[in-house]
């Protein structure tokens, strides 16, 4: 593959190479092309196995597939025409190659030789892959398919092929430990106490006790360990049970099909799948319970697609439907190695001295599930992590917060402000003892090393000052997250009561991000709707129908002559007794009963489900069946339906099906009716309709008009019905031209397309459907208050354009009055182009910023290929960015990465990833703050996410309130630690001049650990677990102040800053407050004079009481819990502190206050220092916090006060003046643009119908009856 050929470059291709989970087992020659014998010339696609025609496949270098005929002997092997031995999926390879029946011959030649030298037997890989969990796969030669032999599980074994277990842990026993030291000595601020503690084991060094920094640093360790063990086990729990599901396996012994755990599982044992079942590895379909080893498969957990994909097994397996026949199956597979591509496969299959090419079609992907088949049986041929959905799969990554980066590049800083107090004081000391040595002979230092004591002092210095980086922090932080995220799971706000699931925080360490996003990409399906598709209303001969009328919506005639408001089903059923408008309501209902590709599926009770490739024919079909037009059996060439008013069965026989595709944007179906009269029935948007409609007869275009604006302003999915009849000479006439068509080999679609044009024309029009894509409850609620807030949406999706942009219209993303920029094309050079053109009308016409804000950008997923090209995602990205809304179509999983990558990377912005489906979990995984939706399509990306809930509309809360609390919480909690032992231990630096900078500290040693500990740990662990800024009715009322989180106005770099200036300011005023104080009242009531250590008991004192004035200050809400953490903290201070100087001594510990409490607690000079000075450091503090309210208030002051004095405000009437304007927008932009209920594929659909036979079913031994 040339880089001229392929949508992604080689730089993008590194930014998804932790995607390969198995890069290890790939060795570097795979990810080099090597040219096919026939001399494929570079540019040209050499490689088999990716079919020039798909587009939409993504397979990398470490993942890239070589030819499969050069992999067996490119010296020798023939080729066909074209180089590719599998270039028709249908071929069956010539029995004269001689060189690969030998291979598929003989079996031995492909076993591993254990007695080669280039083979061991004992592989030291393998057993070391067991003891750390990893995923472990010997495959003999990677450049060569992989074999796996039928039936023959020891042969198959030699090849040690990965067995079936999937692990989205994050740690094991043996990785525990070095990735979670690796994780935690990342953060500076634990490199430096380890070094700090190593320091303090030197004798003669530490001022301080040798242990209280190694003690700290393990407890801080601890309390991280455990909690990073608790989360891992929650997701080692949710591995188990997905991992001991069952499934039927094949038992040779038994001649019967047993049930097994899906772990157990391996590579070339054949199962049974039953209907509704997900599939446990990636099989290959063998077998079916339908003819033709037809089956169905939604792969929504996969590519987020809701309509039903066929596949069907090849014909040379599809009698193999009883257990004896499988059991006596011998031959074996040749299949190209495990790879990340979700939309091809190329393989053979060798048996009964036949050989037969395997495609796509026989795919059957782990992720995905059976439906409307009721069994099918495959071949295993990949398994746990070498399936195409986990190699879609990225590992648990590690992910750090803002505030943790910000503070980590801060801890360099003061490292070097610690050092650079280290040197003061040491030069200090030197200089000091050079100058004024003869006064200081008593300190014995005349014979002592000037520079080994310099050196000496610094790192005694560095022991005395590195608590200006406050080790407890970290436990405190720790225990506030996970606080935090238990309060954000015990929410009943965001409880689901009916699924009884609630939020789940698997990653406590990311609950600040919460509160910072400004990115958010989000899956469509299952995430923003249901995957439920309901029929609401029709618009027939002029007339709307629904079953139940909304308040002040019955039918009354307009001022214009059109008939507005609604009919209910009673009406209905009178107007069908009536002759004309009753012929007419029976033939809409008929056309929807008939005109489609819906199998029906009988249940145990009788009723009928319908299984349909589009979801929205399903509803269609399901309404006309609710309203007595039952559609019951389809067979090859006809469609039975039951009109249960009459109690009569009709037959219409099946001619033609003129096909859906994106640039038809209609369907037809060509019956042959019971009266003996051949109709055309034809469905699909209203402009293509209303272009073929006969220029007369009809009367209803104007008002079904009407009826259309109004459907689509509620966000309804429209779709025109028109009908007409063809005389047999005019079908006739037409017939061969149509099957001429369909058999060209010369642009076979476009011929097509023209030959459905001669016949779809002058139709006449029954009227309309009106279809509801039922969203997620609060969906569009949610949105417009995540965009309020300031929050960009991105939706990724893998649904067709027009099916997402409906959405968008419904869920509120895509307003009314918005500008769509559509990126739609074919190449990278027409993509170029459109983008640049793009960016050129808006920079040359100074788009003002209203008019920004109304932009939203549509691309597809093939321009998307192109657009993240190195070259193009410049030009991509800057459209994006400028738009309030992007959507992204018919995106594969690895694209869904690759843009969150791309904006991460390029923006220095948090970014939020949303879904519910396997398919997102590349995309949840890449971004900063992954969250799963508990929803229908599994528990895979709520497994893999860093949050969990059960419905979008939680988000809402998740981030407005608790993202926003948690922010300022955690902000203000290490703002305050940061600043208190600054306060305290600056005091250090600044009495250093006054004791000759010899190193004496000026508290006692345990009392400086203790302050951490016990006197001031309760402040920042009450404040970051129970504070409230604004509180949550109000935050949820003007989701406008989440800006004010995303401007980092709590923690940024200048804030940071500003806290430990005040700290620096508070200890300067406390040293130099209680120097003059003392200086004059240092004698106490006995005539004694008081000590370095009452001196010091002063200092701490006023520093303690000074550091819990300011935590008064900062908190904004008081609770019971406050006034313990904060007075009650002083409190215990002034308490413990005599127990403390009097047991201590006595046992050893801390001698220095021996008979020290009559001096402090019977000064009175102590005690005034104790009053003054706090007010004194505080009173800065408090005429700047008035300051800043009166004069420089911030948003969230102004809530503040509405907050208090309980003041209104007029927002639900301005609201409601918002939503009558958008109504009348609505309504407008609607005449340009109207959605249509269609979403199939654009091909297939008449295979589908003539291979399908529902009176036709297999027993339990697959016999048809």
């Amino acid at each position: 593959m040339s880089r001229k050929n392929n949508n992604f470059s080689f730089e993008q291709e590194s930014d998804i190479d932790d995607i390969d989970l198995l890069a290890d087992d790939i060795p570097a020659s795979s990810n080099q092309h090597q040219a096919s014998s026939n001399g494929a010339t570079a540019g040209q696609n050499s490689n088999p196995f990716k079919d020039p025609s798909i587009e939409d496949q993504y397979i990398y270098p470490d993942v890239e597939l070589v030819d499969l005929q050069s992999r067996i002997d490119t010296s020798s092997a023939p080729l066909n025409s074209n180089g590719n031995p599998f270039a028709d999926s249908n071929q069956v390879f010539d029995d004269d190659n001689d060189i690969l029946n030998e291979r598929v011959a003989d079996n031995r030649r492909d076993l591993p030789d254990f007695n080669s030298p280039n083979e061991s037997k004992f592989d030291i890989k393998m057993y070391w892959s067991k003891l750390l969990g990893k995923p472990y796969s010997k495959v003999r030669d990677n450049s060569s398919p992989r074999i796996i032999h039928l039936n023959d599980p020891v042969t198959n074994s030699h090849f040690r092929y990965m067995d079936n277990h999937i692990s989205t842990t994050k740690y094991n026993l043996a990785t525990f430990v070095p990735k979670f030291l690796f994780e935690q000595f990342s953060k500076y601020a634990n490199l430096f106490f380890l070094f700090t503690s190593i320091i303090q084991q030197i004798p003669g060094v530490t001022p301080t006790n040798r242990y209280t920094t190694i003690g700290t640093l393990l407890v801080v360790l601890t309390v991280s360990a455990i909690k990073e063990i608790m989360e891992d086990l929650k997701r080692n729990s949710a591995d188990k049970e997905l991992n001991s599901s069952k499934t039927m396996v094949l038992d040779s012994k038994a001649q019967n099909f047993v049930p097994k755990s899906w772990l157990n599982l391996k590579v070339g044992e054949i199962v049974k799948v039953s209907n509704g079942e997900p599939f446990p590895a990636d099989l290959l379909l063998l077998s079916s319970s339908e003819p033709e080893a037809l089956c169905y498969i939604e792969t929504a957990n996969l590519d987020g697609e809701t309509n039903l994909k066929i596949k069907q097994g090849k014909s040379q397996t599809s009698h193999l439907t009883s257990p004896r026949q499988l059991c006596n199956l011998q031959g074996k597979v040749l299949s190209e190695n495990p790879n990340s591509s979700l939309y091809t496969y190329e393989g053979t299959i060798t048996f009964d001295n036949q050989e037969v090419a395997l495609s796509p079609d026989q795919m059957l992907l782990r992720g995905a599930n059976l439906k409307n088949t009721n069994w099918v049986v495959g071949l295993v041929v990949f398994t746990g992590h070498e399936t195409k959905l986990m190699r879609n799969a990225t590992a648990a990554p590690i992910k750090r917060t803002n505030v943790e980066r910000i503070i980590n590049l801060q801890i360099l800083a003061l490292f070097g402000i610690l050092i650079t107090l280290s040197l003061i004081s040491s030069l200090g000391n030197i200089i000091k003892l050079q100058l004024d040595g003869n006064e200081l002979g008593y300190l014995d230092l005349e014979n002592t090393n000037k520079v080994g004591l310099f050196f000496k002092n610094i790192l005694t210095f560095w022991i005395l000052f590195s608590n200006l980086v406050p080790i407890s922090l970290f436990v405190s932080v720790e225990l506030i997250k996970y606080y935090q995220a238990f309060m954000i799971a015990s929410d009943l706000d965001i409880y689901d009561e009916e699924k009884d699931t609630p939020t789940v925080c698997r990653t406590s360490s990311l609950v600040e991000e919460l509160g910072q996003i400004e990115y958010i990409f989000s899956d469509k399906t299952g995430t923003l709707t249901r995957n439920i598709m309901e029929y609401k209303a029709s618009s027939i001969a002029g007339r709307c129908y629904i079953k139940d009328i909304p308040e002040d919506r019955r039918a009354i005639v307009g001022d214009d002559g059109i008939e507005i408001g609604f009919h209910n089903f009673e009406e209905m059923y009178q107007d069908l007794n009536s002759d004309e408008l009753g012929n007419i309501i029976n033939e809409f209902f008929t056309l929807l009963a008939t005109c489609h590709t819906v199998i029906p599926e009988v249940q145990d009770d009788g009723t009928i489900k319908y299984q349909a490739a589009s979801p929205d024919e399903g509803a269609l079909v399901q309404g006309a069946a609710d309203v007595g037009y039952r559609f019951t059996v389809r067979k090859p060439n006809s469609v039975v339906f039951e009109n249960t008013h009459l109690g009569r069965k009709y037959t219409y026989e099946l001619l033609d099906v003129l096909e859906f595709n994106s640039t038809r944007k209609r369907m037809s179906g060509i019956f042959k009716c019971p009266d003996g009269r051949i109709r055309l029935y034809s469905k699909g948007a209203d402009t293509v309709i209303f272009e073929r409609l006969s220029p007369s007869g009809n009367h209803f275009v104007e008002a079904t008009t009407r009826h259309l604006e109004d459907f689509a302003a509620e966000g309804l999915r429209t779709l025109c019905i028109a009908t007409r009849v063809i005389s047999e000479e005019e079908y006739l006439e037409w017939k061969p031209i149509h099957d001429k068509a369909s058999t060209t080999l010369v642009d076979r679609q476009q011929k097509m397309d023209d030959a459905a044009e001669l016949i779809e024309k002058d139709l006449f029009l029954l009227g309309a459907t009106a279809i509801e894509d039922k969203l997620q409850d609060g969906v569009p609620d949610t949105i417009s208050s995540l965009q309020e807030a300031g929050i960009k949406i991105w939706i990724l999706t893998g649904d067709r354009q027009e099916t997402a942009i409906n959405i968008g219209m419904s869920c509120r993303l895509l307003s009314e009055d918005m500008n769509l920029l559509v990126i739609n094309e074919d190449s990278k050079e027409e993509t170029r182009d459109n983008m640049l053109s793009k960016l050129t009308a808006l920079h040359e016409n100074q788009v003002s910023a209203e008019d920004m804000r109304s932009l939203a950008l549509v691309i597809d997923g093939k321009s998307l290929g192109y657009a993240l090209d190195p070259d193009l995602e410049d030009y991509f990205l800057e459209i994006g960015v400028m738009c309030r809304a992007v959507i992204c179509c018919r995106v594969s999983p690895l694209q869904k990465a690759l843009v969150v990558k791309m904006v991460k990377r390029r923006k220095k912005a948090l970014l939020l990833a949303i879904g519910d489906g396997a398919n997102d979990v590349s995309m949840i995984q890449a971004a900063h703050v992954g969250i799963g939706i508990s929803g229908m399509e599994g528990m895979q990306a709520a497994r893999s996410a860093d949050f969990s809930i059960s419905q979008f509309k939680f988000l809402k809360k998740l981030l407005i309130v608790h993202g926003a609390w948690s922010y300022q919480r955690i902000s203000e909690a290490i703002l305050y630690s940061f600043y208190k032992n600054i306060a305290l231990y600056m005091i250090q630096f600044w009495y250093a001049f006054s004791n000759a900078y010899s190193g004496q500290t000026v508290v006692e040693s345990w009392t400086l650990t203790l302050y951490n500990v016990f006197y001031t740990v309760a402040p920042p662990i009450v404040i970051g677990i129970f504070d409230q800024f604004v509180s949550a009715r109000y935050l949820d009322r003007y989701p406008r102040l989440y800006r004010v989180c995303q401007k980092g106005t709590f923690f940024n770099v200048t804030i940071f800053w500003g806290w430990v200036i005040n700290g620096f300011y508070h200890s300067a005023v406390i040293y130099l407050c209680s120097i003059f104080i003392y200086r004059y009242g240092n004698v106490l009531s006995g005539g004694q004079v008081a000590d370095h250590w009452t001196f010091g008991t002063a200092v701490f004192t006023s520093c303690t009481l000074t550091a819990l004035g300011k935590a008064a200050l900062v908190t904004n809400l008081w609770t019971k819990f406050t006034l313990l953490a904060i007075p009650g903290s002083f409190g215990f201070w002034l308490l413990f502190f005599p127990f403390h100087a009097t047991v201590g001594p006595l046992i050893n510990v801390s001698q220095e206050y021996r008979g020290i409490i009559p001096s402090v607690y019977g000064s009175l000079t102590f005690w005034a220092m104790t009053l003054v000075v706090p007010i004194m450091c505080l009173l800065r503090d408090i005429l700047w916090k008035y300051y800043r309210r009166m004069y420089h208030p911030e948003t969230y002051h102004f809530v503040q006060e509405i907050q208090k004095y309980n003041i209104q405000d007029h927002k639900p009437r301005v609201t409601h003046f918002q939503k009558a304007i958008r109504k009348v927008r609505q309504v407008h932009r609607m005449r340009k643009q109207r959605g249509f209920a269609f979403s199939q594929a654009d091909e297939g659909q008449d295979k589908l119908v003539r291979l399908y036979d529902t009176t036709k079913k297999r027993d339990i031994n697959g016999v048809l009856w």
